[in-house]
């Protein structure tokens, strides 16, 4: 799996997933908050299937 993810997207995405996921324990607790797993996890491995299918690629160039 080639690296899809940029740096900032990457982080914004774990902080996504963090802040989702904290819903379960914190707020409303209900279980909508484990779909922070998606963004965790895409932003941790640096890979988005999503992204392969669309094309994009917000990792820099590679020289």
């Amino acid at each position: 799996m080639p690296r899809n993810e940029g740096t900032i997207d990457r982080a914004l995405r774990i902080i996504a997933g963090l802040v989702l996921i904290s819903l379960v324990f914190v707020g409303p607790q209900t279980a909508w908050g484990w779909v922070g797993l998606v963004p965790l996890l895409t932003g941790a491995l640096g890979y988005c299937p999503l992204y392969s299918v669309l094309g994009i690629n917000t990792c820099g160039m590679k020289s």
